[in-house]
Order: structure tokens, then sequence, then C-alpha cells
């Protein structure tokens, strides 16, 4: 089992608690960007530039995670991709994407990106709270533990 980061536009502060979670279990985390990162000097934690350019890094993580591994990213379409191949997605605010509300966030997600579309929504999603930061290391550290039991 590895984990792996959708980092172009993951926060900081989920970073960092994803950092502490890589070295708690002793898991390798692989953080994938188009741009230089600076990560904590570890064993267990990588970061892998990849090319500029549109779904480059969605692209390796699709081609390089396997089934039991969990990826952190916030794009519905390659979490629809990676549950359907086994691989266990949740976003940076703590939401774990299954087989049962994958496809109804895609929907969703569709929807609203039609109303931006046609001016009649604006902004994107809200600022990353402190809730959203408890529920996000919640859902890993239940994921994790689910993960590794089964290992």
């Amino acid at each position: 089992m590895e984990m792996w980061v959708d980092a172009d536009a993951c926060p900081k502060v989920i970073k960092e608690i994803l950092y502490r979670a890589a070295q708690r279990v002793k898991i390798p985390l692989t953080l994938v960007a188009n741009h230089p990162l600076q990560v904590p000097r570890s064993p267990l934690i990588r970061s892998l530039q990849v090319a500029a350019g549109f779904d480059v890094a969605d692209n390796y993580l699709a081609q390089h995670c396997s089934p039991g591994d969990i990826v952190v990213t916030a794009d519905i379409p390659l979490a629809a991709e990676l549950v359907a191949r086994g691989v266990t997605a949740i976003n940076p605010r703590g939401e774990h994407y299954t087989e049962e509300n994958v496809r109804q966030r895609l929907a969703m997600r569709d929807f609203m990106q039609q109303m931006r579309d046609n001016g009649q929504l604006g902004g994107g999603p809200p600022p990353l709270d402190n809730t959203a930061r408890q529920s996000f290391a919640n859902t890993l550290d239940r994921l994790l533990a689910k993960n590794l039991h089964c290992t």
C-alpha cells in the first residue's frame, strides 16, 4: 500500500497531515505535481514533478496507483477512475469517494460547472476550515487502519 497526492492544488495543511501519517504508519507517500515541491527529508516521502499540462499529474496517478493505495485528490473525474479500479480516493476535505457516491459527485460537478459557465454561479469551494481539516485527518486515519488491517 502507498499513499499518493494530486499535489498541484492540495492545501499545505493537508500535506502536513499526510507527512505525519506516512511517518506514523511507515508507508510511502508520493506527491505528484507539475511544479517542484519541498517535502520533508524522509525515505518514506517523495515528490515527483511531471510535465506541465492539462491532466498530466492526474494521468500519472491513474497509471501508477494500484488497488489498495490511497489517493488524495479534489479532482472528481480522477477519483471516479481510481475508484472503478479499486483504489481508495479521498478529497482534502475528508470525503471518501466510493462506488456509491462518486458518480453522483461527478454529475453534481458537471452541473455546477454548467451553472458557472452560464454566469448563474460564481466562485469555488469555501476555504478549508478547521472542521474540514479534522474531517480529512479522521477519514485518513480510518482508511489507513482499514487498509493496513487488510494487508
